[in-house]
């Protein structure tokens, strides 16, 4: 597991050690150790079927968000299938200068941390800022919107601008997301009535291969001219004077 810093460690371990039985229970492992002295972390996995895979391959993200500033009340989401962890490292753009990290730091927090708290509200994640490291936890689509979001203060870019594209984005993203819960809703309701009508999915799909075919024909072969003006046994024709 990554080392906490010292001044981390009270937190992991929490009142009693409750974070760590909490975290320990929620992950699904048989013991969270954490050297109060080095910040070391260890864990003890049981047998293999016993625990979630997927939860022992995330609980180092979750003991690294922490370790750079976050809540465990909101670092445990990350044991969630739907949320994932991403680092942004200040020095990155401004190199080791911590007056250059105050400057970023001051930007992306923004005034009584208004900026942040609009980046988290567009996006729905959660941001924490510890010394040169940005910790972002969310659902994928909005996760990269607020790296994006960050890096883009980060690297000098105005205010407005980056809160303009963050809201476009934010509005793409719930008319794409309600565009895929018609197409669901669409795809339920047609098998809920094909399920009323038997047969009539099978004479649709029969209807638009013939249809289809019709299309390809060759007007110069006589055998696909009337192979595709024959009828089927669902179809006739009827006369009448107009």
């Amino acid at each position: 597991m990554p080392r906490i810093p010292q001044d981390r460690i009270a937190v992991l371990i929490g009142v009693k050690g409750e974070t760590r039985k909490a975290l320990q229970a929620a992950a699904g492992c048989r013991g969270l150790f954490v050297d109060s002295e080095s910040g070391d972390v260890s864990v003890r996995w049981g047998e293999p079927g016993s625990y979630d895979p997927v939860k022992a391959m995330k609980l180092p993200e979750v003991i690294k968000a922490i370790g750079r500033g976050m809540a465990p009340s909101k670092a445990i989401k990350l044991l969630q299938d739907e949320y994932f962890f991403r680092l942004v490292d200040i020095k990155d753009f401004v190199g080791k200068r911590s007056n250059q990290q105050r400057r970023v730091r001051s930007r992306i927090i923004g005034s009584q941390g208004k900026i942040r708290k609009l980046i988290e509200g567009l996006t729905n994640c959660e941001i924490t800022i510890y010394g040169s490291t940005i910790v972002i936890v969310g659902e994928e689509a909005g996760l990269d919107l607020a790296v994006d979001a960050v890096e883009r203060l980060a690297g000098g870019s105005e205010h407005g601008s980056v809160i303009k594209g963050l809201e476009r984005g934010s509005r793409r993203q719930k008319l794409e997301s309600r565009s895929l819960g018609y197409i669901e809703t669409k795809d339920e309701a047609t098998e809920d009535f094909d399920a009323l009508v038997p047969g009539l999915s099978e004479l649709s799909t029969r209807r638009a291969s013939r249809r289809l075919k019709a299309s390809q024909i060759n007007p110069e072969d006589s055998d696909d001219v009337e192979s595709a003006l024959s009828l089927a046994e669902d179809e006739s024709i009827s006369w009448e004077e107009e």
